[in-house]
């Protein structure tokens, strides 16, 4: 892959699934409807790579409880509704990527567990930069 995901808090590399030592995590109370506080990430291709059409999308079983929105000057810009994917264009790069940002909801229906079915995947065409 040539793309990867990081924390803009504090550039920490977001953990490839299956490993979820470094998840996006969000711990919500379904009984309440609760909708996470928005955590902005970062898109940056491997080292020597350019990625253009570059899209992120929640996949898995709970991926309609997830929304994702652009970066406007480090606000998190219009959301998406829940589930849909992210265009991040042409552009993400090896050296400074493209924010964005990711929350998700929990609902009353559910039964409280530790969901671990979600994954960003990040996809786009990559190219050798030099």
């Amino acid at each position: 892959m040539y793309i990867k995901l990081y924390f803009a808090l504090d550039d920490t590399e977001v953990s490839e699934a299956p490993a979820a030592d470094n998840a996006v995590e969000f711990k919500l109370k379904a009984d309440l409807d609760q909708i996470g506080e928005p955590i902005q990430l970062y898109a940056k291709a491997e080292t020597g790579y350019l990625v253009d059409e570059a899209i992120i999308t929640p996949t898995g079983d709970n991926a309609a409880k997830w929304a994702l929105a652009p970066d406007v000057e480090g606000e998190a810009g219009e959301w998406g509704e829940y589930g849909e994917s992210l265009t991040l264009g042409d552009g993400v790069d090896d050296t400074t990527g493209k924010l964005f940002w990711v929350k998700a909801k929990a609902t009353e229906d559910e039964v409280p567990h530790n969901d671990l079915t979600v994954t960003l995947r990040a996809s786009g065409s990559a190219w050798a930069s030099e």
